[in-house]
Protein backbone atom coordinates (compact mmCIF):
# COMPACT_ATOMS: atom_id res chain seq x y z
CA UNK A 1 0.00 0.00 0.00
CA UNK A 2 2.84 2.36 0.90
CA UNK A 3 4.62 1.55 -2.38
CA UNK A 4 1.46 2.31 -4.34
CA UNK A 5 1.07 5.64 -2.59
CA UNK A 6 4.74 6.53 -3.16
CA UNK A 7 4.34 5.69 -6.85
CA UNK A 8 1.29 7.95 -7.06
CA UNK A 9 3.18 10.80 -5.42
CA UNK A 10 6.15 10.32 -7.74
CA UNK A 11 3.88 10.29 -10.81
CA UNK A 12 2.07 13.41 -9.62
CA UNK A 13 5.33 15.27 -9.01
CA UNK A 14 6.61 14.18 -12.41
CA UNK A 15 3.43 15.45 -14.08
CA UNK A 16 3.68 18.78 -12.27
CA UNK A 17 7.31 19.16 -13.32
CA UNK A 18 6.49 18.41 -16.96
CA UNK A 19 3.66 20.94 -16.93
CA UNK A 20 5.94 23.57 -15.36
CA UNK A 21 8.55 22.99 -18.06
CA UNK A 22 5.89 23.06 -20.77
CA UNK A 23 4.50 26.39 -19.53
CA UNK A 24 8.00 27.84 -19.35
CA UNK A 25 8.80 26.64 -22.88
CA UNK A 26 5.59 28.23 -24.18
CA UNK A 27 6.42 31.52 -22.47
CA UNK A 28 9.91 31.58 -23.99
CA UNK A 29 8.92 30.57 -27.52
CA UNK A 30 8.58 33.24 -30.19
CA UNK A 31 6.61 30.96 -32.52
CA UNK A 32 3.08 31.71 -33.70
CA UNK A 33 0.85 29.16 -31.96
CA UNK A 34 -2.25 27.92 -33.80
CA UNK A 35 -4.91 25.78 -32.14
CA UNK A 36 -7.44 23.89 -34.25
CA UNK A 37 -10.56 22.17 -32.99
CA UNK A 38 -13.96 21.00 -34.19
CA UNK A 39 -16.08 17.87 -34.32
CA UNK A 40 -14.84 16.82 -37.76
CA UNK A 41 -12.20 18.00 -40.19
CA UNK A 42 -9.74 19.21 -37.55
CA UNK A 43 -7.05 16.60 -38.25
CA UNK A 44 -7.10 17.30 -41.98
CA UNK A 45 -7.23 21.07 -41.41
CA UNK A 46 -4.29 20.84 -39.01
CA UNK A 47 -2.22 18.80 -41.44
CA UNK A 48 -3.15 21.05 -44.37
CA UNK A 49 -2.22 24.23 -42.50
CA UNK A 50 1.03 22.71 -41.28
CA UNK A 51 1.86 21.70 -44.85
CA UNK A 52 1.13 25.19 -46.18
CA UNK A 53 3.16 26.91 -43.48
CA UNK A 54 6.08 24.52 -44.02
CA UNK A 55 6.59 26.24 -47.35
CA UNK A 56 6.73 29.59 -45.58
CA UNK A 57 8.77 28.90 -42.44
CA UNK A 58 9.73 26.23 -39.91
CA UNK A 59 6.75 24.37 -38.46
CA UNK A 60 5.93 21.80 -35.82
CA UNK A 61 2.56 20.18 -36.56
CA UNK A 62 0.95 18.13 -33.81
CA UNK A 63 -1.89 16.10 -35.29
CA UNK A 64 -4.00 13.15 -34.04
CA UNK A 65 -2.28 13.12 -30.62
CA UNK A 66 -4.58 15.91 -29.44
CA UNK A 67 -4.76 15.71 -25.64
CA UNK A 68 -3.25 17.77 -22.83
CA UNK A 69 -0.60 15.08 -22.32
CA UNK A 70 0.39 15.40 -25.98
CA UNK A 71 0.56 19.20 -25.70
CA UNK A 72 2.74 19.04 -22.58
CA UNK A 73 5.05 16.57 -24.28
CA UNK A 74 5.26 18.76 -27.40
CA UNK A 75 6.06 21.91 -25.48
CA UNK A 76 8.60 20.63 -23.03
CA UNK A 77 10.39 18.33 -25.49
CA UNK A 78 10.13 20.25 -28.75
CA UNK A 79 10.30 23.86 -27.55
CA UNK A 80 13.54 23.62 -25.59
CA UNK A 81 15.38 25.89 -28.00
CA UNK A 82 13.81 29.32 -28.37
CA UNK A 83 13.36 30.19 -32.03
CA UNK A 84 13.38 26.57 -33.20
CA UNK A 85 10.03 27.01 -34.98
CA UNK A 86 8.21 29.88 -36.65
CA UNK A 87 4.84 28.14 -36.24
CA UNK A 88 3.34 25.51 -33.98
CA UNK A 89 0.08 24.00 -35.24
CA UNK A 90 -1.77 21.92 -32.65
CA UNK A 91 -4.96 19.88 -32.99
CA UNK A 92 -7.04 20.10 -29.80
CA UNK A 93 -9.55 17.31 -29.24
CA UNK A 94 -12.45 17.39 -26.78
CA UNK A 95 -13.05 14.13 -24.96
CA UNK A 96 -14.75 15.37 -21.78
CA UNK A 97 -15.92 18.70 -20.31
CA UNK A 98 -12.94 20.91 -19.50
CA UNK A 99 -10.48 19.11 -21.76
CA UNK A 100 -10.15 21.96 -24.28
CA UNK A 101 -9.90 24.64 -21.60
CA UNK A 102 -6.81 23.08 -20.05
CA UNK A 103 -5.10 22.86 -23.42
CA UNK A 104 -6.12 26.40 -24.40
CA UNK A 105 -4.71 27.88 -21.20
CA UNK A 106 -1.36 26.20 -21.85
CA UNK A 107 -1.27 26.71 -25.62
CA UNK A 108 -2.14 30.43 -25.39
CA UNK A 109 -2.94 30.43 -29.12
CA UNK A 110 -2.31 33.34 -31.42
CA UNK A 111 -4.80 31.82 -33.87
CA UNK A 112 -7.81 29.61 -33.08
CA UNK A 113 -9.60 27.74 -35.87
CA UNK A 114 -12.93 25.95 -35.41
CA UNK A 115 -14.24 23.68 -38.18
CA UNK A 116 -17.74 22.56 -37.12
CA UNK A 117 -19.88 21.51 -34.19
CA UNK A 118 -21.58 18.11 -34.22
CA UNK A 119 -22.69 15.77 -31.48
CA UNK A 120 -19.63 13.79 -30.34
CA UNK A 121 -18.72 11.81 -27.23
CA UNK A 122 -22.43 11.61 -26.54
CA UNK A 123 -22.01 10.09 -23.09
CA UNK A 124 -19.91 13.06 -21.94
CA UNK A 125 -21.54 16.04 -23.66
CA UNK A 126 -25.15 15.02 -24.43
CA UNK A 127 -26.03 18.18 -26.40
CA UNK A 128 -24.68 20.29 -29.25
CA UNK A 129 -24.66 23.30 -26.93
CA UNK A 130 -22.33 21.47 -24.54
CA UNK A 131 -19.96 20.55 -27.39
CA UNK A 132 -19.95 24.15 -28.64
CA UNK A 133 -19.25 25.49 -25.16
CA UNK A 134 -16.26 23.17 -24.85
CA UNK A 135 -14.80 24.12 -28.24
CA UNK A 136 -15.32 27.82 -27.55
CA UNK A 137 -12.64 27.67 -24.85
CA UNK A 138 -10.00 27.81 -27.59
CA UNK A 139 -11.43 31.08 -28.93
CA UNK A 140 -11.82 32.52 -25.43
CA UNK A 141 -8.10 31.96 -24.84
CA UNK A 142 -7.15 34.41 -27.61
CA UNK A 143 -5.69 37.78 -26.69
CA UNK A 144 -6.92 41.00 -28.41
CA UNK A 145 -4.22 40.65 -31.06
CA UNK A 146 -5.23 37.10 -31.92
CA UNK A 147 -7.32 35.77 -34.80
CA UNK A 148 -10.31 33.44 -34.65
CA UNK A 149 -10.94 31.62 -37.95
CA UNK A 150 -14.56 30.45 -37.82
CA UNK A 151 -16.90 28.44 -40.05
CA UNK A 152 -19.77 30.85 -40.59
CA UNK A 153 -21.98 28.14 -42.13
CA UNK A 154 -22.25 26.54 -38.69
CA UNK A 155 -24.36 28.67 -36.32
CA UNK A 156 -22.73 27.12 -33.26
CA UNK A 157 -19.28 28.08 -34.54
CA UNK A 158 -20.29 31.54 -35.73
CA UNK A 159 -21.78 32.25 -32.29
CA UNK A 160 -18.25 32.04 -30.88
CA UNK A 161 -17.57 35.45 -32.44
CA UNK A 162 -19.96 37.08 -29.97
CA UNK A 163 -18.01 38.61 -27.12
CA UNK A 164 -14.64 37.53 -28.53
CA UNK A 165 -11.77 39.93 -27.75
CA UNK A 166 -9.88 39.10 -30.94
CA UNK A 167 -10.17 39.67 -34.68
CA UNK A 168 -12.63 37.38 -36.50
CA UNK A 169 -12.10 35.85 -39.96
CA UNK A 170 -14.93 33.70 -41.33
CA UNK A 171 -15.03 31.09 -44.06
CA UNK A 172 -17.94 29.21 -45.61
CA UNK A 173 -20.22 28.71 -48.59
CA UNK A 174 -23.01 30.99 -47.45
CA UNK A 175 -23.56 34.49 -46.11
CA UNK A 176 -20.93 37.20 -46.06
CA UNK A 177 -17.93 35.01 -45.36
CA UNK A 178 -14.54 36.72 -45.46
CA UNK A 179 -13.38 33.64 -47.36
CA UNK A 180 -16.34 32.46 -49.44
CA UNK A 181 -16.25 29.09 -51.15
CA UNK A 182 -18.01 28.47 -54.48
CA UNK A 183 -17.92 25.98 -57.36
CA UNK A 184 -17.13 22.98 -55.17
CA UNK A 185 -16.76 19.83 -57.25
CA UNK A 186 -15.37 16.32 -56.82
CA UNK A 187 -16.48 13.12 -58.52
CA UNK A 188 -13.80 10.48 -58.13
CA UNK A 189 -11.52 9.94 -60.02
CA UNK A 190 -11.81 13.72 -60.46
CA UNK A 191 -10.46 15.23 -57.26
CA UNK A 192 -11.58 18.29 -55.33
CA UNK A 193 -11.60 21.72 -56.87
CA UNK A 194 -13.16 24.95 -55.60
CA UNK A 195 -12.99 28.73 -55.83
CA UNK A 196 -12.10 30.81 -52.79
CA UNK A 197 -13.22 34.46 -52.85
CA UNK A 198 -11.37 36.79 -50.49
CA UNK A 199 -10.23 40.39 -50.26
CA UNK A 200 -7.29 39.61 -52.55
CA UNK A 201 -9.43 38.21 -55.36
CA UNK A 202 -10.39 34.64 -56.30
CA UNK A 203 -8.20 31.56 -55.86
CA UNK A 204 -8.76 28.47 -58.00
CA UNK A 205 -7.84 25.65 -55.63
CA UNK A 206 -7.12 22.00 -56.37
CA UNK A 207 -6.64 19.50 -53.56
CA UNK A 208 -6.09 15.71 -53.64
CA UNK A 209 -9.37 14.66 -52.02
CA UNK A 210 -12.01 12.38 -53.57
CA UNK A 211 -15.06 13.99 -51.93
CA UNK A 212 -16.69 17.41 -51.89
CA UNK A 213 -16.93 17.41 -48.08
CA UNK A 214 -13.23 18.24 -47.91
CA UNK A 215 -13.94 21.80 -49.06
CA UNK A 216 -14.28 22.68 -45.37
CA UNK A 217 -10.80 21.79 -44.04
CA UNK A 218 -9.26 23.08 -47.30
CA UNK A 219 -11.00 26.46 -46.96
CA UNK A 220 -10.24 26.61 -43.24
CA UNK A 221 -6.51 25.99 -43.75
CA UNK A 222 -6.34 28.41 -46.69
CA UNK A 223 -8.11 31.16 -44.73
CA UNK A 224 -5.79 30.75 -41.73
CA UNK A 225 -2.68 30.75 -43.93
CA UNK A 226 -3.78 33.87 -45.80
CA UNK A 227 -4.55 35.61 -42.51
CA UNK A 228 -1.00 34.78 -41.41
CA UNK A 229 0.43 36.44 -44.50
CA UNK A 230 1.32 33.44 -46.65
CA UNK A 231 1.29 34.55 -50.31
CA UNK A 232 -1.82 33.38 -52.18
CA UNK A 233 0.15 31.59 -54.91
CA UNK A 234 2.05 29.62 -52.28
CA UNK A 235 -1.20 28.62 -50.56
CA UNK A 236 -2.58 27.27 -53.84
CA UNK A 237 0.61 25.38 -54.69
CA UNK A 238 0.98 23.81 -51.25
CA UNK A 239 -2.65 22.65 -51.17
CA UNK A 240 -2.17 20.91 -54.51
CA UNK A 241 0.92 19.05 -53.23
CA UNK A 242 -0.62 17.83 -49.95
CA UNK A 243 -0.56 14.11 -49.12
CA UNK A 244 -3.88 13.14 -47.44
CA UNK A 245 -3.83 11.54 -44.01
CA UNK A 246 -4.09 7.75 -43.85
CA UNK A 247 -7.59 6.34 -43.39
CA UNK A 248 -9.38 9.66 -43.90
CA UNK A 249 -10.85 9.04 -47.34
CA UNK A 250 -7.42 8.30 -48.71
CA UNK A 251 -7.37 6.56 -52.07
CA UNK A 252 -5.46 3.29 -52.34
CA UNK A 253 -5.04 1.84 -55.81
CA UNK A 254 -3.97 -1.72 -56.60
CA UNK A 255 -2.39 -3.12 -59.75
CA UNK A 256 -5.07 -4.92 -61.71
CA UNK A 257 -7.45 -4.95 -58.76
CA UNK A 258 -9.94 -2.67 -56.98
CA UNK A 259 -9.48 0.87 -55.73
CA UNK A 260 -10.19 1.60 -52.08
CA UNK A 261 -11.51 4.74 -50.43
CA UNK A 262 -10.25 4.15 -46.90
CA UNK A 263 -12.29 6.11 -44.37
CA UNK A 264 -11.72 4.12 -41.19
CA UNK A 265 -10.43 6.69 -38.70
CA UNK A 266 -13.89 7.55 -37.35
CA UNK A 267 -17.53 7.16 -38.29
CA UNK A 268 -19.82 9.52 -36.38
CA UNK A 269 -23.37 9.38 -37.66
CA UNK A 270 -23.17 12.85 -39.20
CA UNK A 271 -20.33 11.66 -41.48
CA UNK A 272 -22.15 8.67 -42.97
CA UNK A 273 -24.19 10.73 -45.45
CA UNK A 274 -21.04 12.53 -46.58
CA UNK A 275 -19.21 9.28 -47.31
CA UNK A 276 -22.19 7.79 -49.13
CA UNK A 277 -22.69 10.96 -51.17
CA UNK A 278 -19.05 10.79 -52.18
CA UNK A 279 -19.59 7.23 -53.42
CA UNK A 280 -22.78 8.21 -55.24
CA UNK A 281 -20.92 10.90 -57.21
CA UNK A 282 -17.89 8.73 -57.93
CA UNK A 283 -17.55 7.00 -61.28
CA UNK A 284 -16.48 3.36 -61.36
CA UNK A 285 -17.27 0.15 -63.24
CA UNK A 286 -18.61 -1.34 -60.02
CA UNK A 287 -19.08 -0.05 -56.48
CA UNK A 288 -18.95 -1.81 -53.12
CA UNK A 289 -19.58 -0.26 -49.69
CA UNK A 290 -18.23 -1.87 -46.51
CA UNK A 291 -19.78 -0.44 -43.37
CA UNK A 292 -18.54 -1.26 -39.86
CA UNK A 293 -19.17 0.54 -36.58
CA UNK A 294 -21.11 3.82 -36.48
CA UNK A 295 -20.53 6.10 -33.47
CA UNK A 296 -21.81 9.24 -31.76
CA UNK A 297 -25.55 9.06 -32.27
CA UNK A 298 -28.54 9.14 -30.00
CA UNK A 299 -31.56 6.89 -30.29
CA UNK A 300 -31.84 3.31 -31.47
CA UNK A 301 -29.50 1.29 -33.65
CA UNK A 302 -32.02 1.58 -36.49
CA UNK A 303 -29.55 4.01 -38.07
CA UNK A 304 -27.74 0.99 -39.49
CA UNK A 305 -30.93 0.21 -41.39
CA UNK A 306 -31.19 3.82 -42.56
CA UNK A 307 -27.61 3.75 -43.81
CA UNK A 308 -28.22 0.50 -45.67
CA UNK A 309 -31.29 1.92 -47.37
CA UNK A 310 -29.12 4.70 -48.83
CA UNK A 311 -26.10 2.53 -49.59
CA UNK A 312 -28.04 -0.14 -51.55
CA UNK A 313 -29.11 2.48 -54.09
CA UNK A 314 -25.48 3.51 -54.65
CA UNK A 315 -23.49 0.27 -54.78
CA UNK A 316 -23.88 -3.11 -56.41
CA UNK A 317 -22.83 -4.71 -53.14
CA UNK A 318 -23.08 -3.57 -49.52
CA UNK A 319 -21.17 -5.46 -46.81
CA UNK A 320 -21.86 -5.00 -43.11
CA UNK A 321 -19.32 -6.16 -40.56
CA UNK A 322 -18.80 -5.96 -36.80
CA UNK A 323 -21.08 -6.41 -33.83
CA UNK A 324 -23.92 -4.48 -35.45
CA UNK A 325 -23.78 -6.19 -38.84
CA UNK A 326 -27.14 -7.85 -38.17
CA UNK A 327 -28.92 -4.48 -37.82
CA UNK A 328 -29.01 -3.65 -41.54
CA UNK A 329 -32.69 -4.60 -41.95
CA UNK A 330 -31.74 -5.86 -45.40
CA UNK A 331 -34.46 -7.87 -47.14
CA UNK A 332 -34.12 -11.57 -47.75
CA UNK A 333 -34.19 -10.82 -51.47
CA UNK A 334 -31.13 -8.57 -51.11
CA UNK A 335 -29.35 -11.27 -49.13
CA UNK A 336 -30.20 -13.99 -51.64
CA UNK A 337 -29.13 -11.89 -54.61
CA UNK A 338 -25.81 -10.91 -53.02
CA UNK A 339 -26.66 -7.21 -52.91
CA UNK A 340 -26.22 -7.41 -49.14
CA UNK A 341 -23.58 -9.49 -47.39
CA UNK A 342 -23.24 -9.85 -43.61
CA UNK A 343 -19.79 -10.83 -42.38
CA UNK A 344 -18.75 -10.62 -38.75
CA UNK A 345 -15.00 -10.03 -38.95
CA UNK A 346 -12.60 -7.92 -41.05
CA UNK A 347 -10.80 -11.12 -42.09
CA UNK A 348 -14.01 -12.54 -43.54
CA UNK A 349 -14.58 -9.28 -45.43
CA UNK A 350 -11.03 -9.33 -46.78
CA UNK A 351 -11.36 -12.94 -47.97
CA UNK A 352 -14.71 -12.20 -49.60
CA UNK A 353 -13.43 -9.13 -51.46
CA UNK A 354 -10.33 -10.96 -52.67
CA UNK A 355 -12.59 -13.61 -54.17
CA UNK A 356 -15.19 -11.28 -55.73
CA UNK A 357 -13.58 -7.91 -56.55
CA UNK A 358 -13.13 -6.98 -60.20
CA UNK A 359 -10.48 -4.71 -61.74
CA UNK A 360 -11.37 -1.04 -61.35
CA UNK A 361 -14.03 -1.67 -58.70
CA UNK A 362 -14.34 1.15 -56.18
CA UNK A 363 -14.65 -0.02 -52.57
CA UNK A 364 -15.50 2.30 -49.67
CA UNK A 365 -14.32 1.18 -46.23
CA UNK A 366 -16.23 3.19 -43.62
CA UNK A 367 -16.10 2.50 -39.88
CA UNK A 368 -14.99 3.71 -36.50
CA UNK A 369 -11.36 2.93 -35.81
CA UNK A 370 -11.96 0.03 -33.42
CA UNK A 371 -12.41 -2.48 -36.27
CA UNK A 372 -9.30 -1.33 -38.17
CA UNK A 373 -10.91 -1.97 -41.54
CA UNK A 374 -7.85 -0.39 -43.17
CA UNK A 375 -6.42 -3.92 -42.99
CA UNK A 376 -8.73 -4.92 -45.83
CA UNK A 377 -7.00 -2.47 -48.17
CA UNK A 378 -3.54 -3.21 -46.75
CA UNK A 379 -4.03 -6.91 -47.46
CA UNK A 380 -3.82 -6.19 -51.21
CA UNK A 381 -0.25 -4.92 -50.92
CA UNK A 382 1.03 -6.52 -47.69
CA UNK A 383 0.97 -9.86 -45.94
CA UNK A 384 -1.51 -8.91 -43.21
CA UNK A 385 -1.42 -11.48 -40.42
CA UNK A 386 -3.02 -9.54 -37.54
CA UNK A 387 -6.75 -10.18 -37.95
CA UNK A 388 -8.08 -9.99 -34.41
CA UNK A 389 -11.54 -8.40 -34.80
CA UNK A 390 -10.88 -5.62 -32.26
CA UNK A 391 -7.35 -5.24 -30.86
CA UNK A 392 -8.06 -2.31 -28.52
CA UNK A 393 -5.28 -0.15 -29.94
CA UNK A 394 -6.14 3.46 -30.67
CA UNK A 395 -3.54 4.06 -33.37
CA UNK A 396 -4.19 2.94 -36.92
CA UNK A 397 -2.54 -0.15 -38.38
CA UNK A 398 -0.01 1.89 -40.35
CA UNK A 399 1.15 3.68 -37.20
CA UNK A 400 1.19 0.47 -35.17
CA UNK A 401 3.20 -1.20 -37.92
CA UNK A 402 2.53 -4.73 -36.64
CA UNK A 403 -0.19 -5.73 -39.08
CA UNK A 404 2.16 -8.36 -40.56
CA UNK A 405 2.64 -9.99 -37.14
CA UNK A 406 -0.07 -12.20 -35.55
CA UNK A 407 -1.70 -10.29 -32.69
CA UNK A 408 -0.74 -12.87 -30.05
CA UNK A 409 2.93 -12.31 -30.93
CA UNK A 410 2.87 -8.51 -30.69
CA UNK A 411 4.22 -8.26 -27.14
CA UNK A 412 7.16 -10.59 -27.71
CA UNK A 413 7.90 -8.97 -31.08
CA UNK A 414 7.99 -5.49 -29.54
CA UNK A 415 10.14 -6.74 -26.65
CA UNK A 416 12.62 -8.33 -29.08
CA UNK A 417 12.73 -5.17 -31.18
CA UNK A 418 13.32 -3.04 -28.09
CA UNK A 419 16.17 -5.35 -27.05
CA UNK A 420 17.76 -5.06 -30.50
CA UNK A 421 17.60 -1.26 -30.33
CA UNK A 422 19.28 -1.31 -26.90
CA UNK A 423 22.01 -3.56 -28.26
CA UNK A 424 22.55 -1.20 -31.19
CA UNK A 425 22.78 1.82 -28.88
CA UNK A 426 25.24 -0.01 -26.63
CA UNK A 427 27.30 -1.01 -29.65
CA UNK A 428 27.47 2.57 -30.89
CA UNK A 429 28.47 3.78 -27.43
CA UNK A 430 31.21 1.18 -27.13
CA UNK A 431 32.40 2.14 -30.62
CA UNK A 432 32.75 5.77 -29.62
CA UNK A 433 34.70 4.66 -26.55
CA UNK A 434 37.13 2.74 -28.75
CA UNK A 435 35.90 -0.80 -28.15
CA UNK A 436 35.41 -3.11 -31.10
CA UNK A 437 32.64 -5.66 -31.39
CA UNK A 438 33.67 -9.28 -31.59
CA UNK A 439 32.92 -10.80 -34.98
Amino acid sequence: MVKVRLREIRNDLGWRLRRYRANRARAQSKAVFIGITGSSGKSTATSLLGHILAGHGTVHTQVLANTLNALVRTLYKRMKRVGEFDYVVFEAGAYEPGSIRGMAQMLKPDVALVTMIRLEHVGKFRTLEAVAQEKRALVDALEPGGIAVLNCDDPYVLAMAAGAKCRIATFGQFGNADYRVTDVYAAYPELLRLSLHWRGGVLDIRAPFPGEQFWLPVAAAAAAALELGVPAEKVVARLASFEPLPNRCKVQKTDGGPQFLVDTAKAPWHSIDLALDMMAKARAARKCIVLGQISDYVGSTRKYGTAYGIARDIAEEVIYTGDNAHRSRASQADRDSGRFVELRTPKEVSDHIKQTAVPGELILLKSSSNLHLERIALAWTHDVRCWIPACGKKEDCQTCGLFDVPFQEHKSFVADRRLERRKDRLGRLLGRLGFRRRS
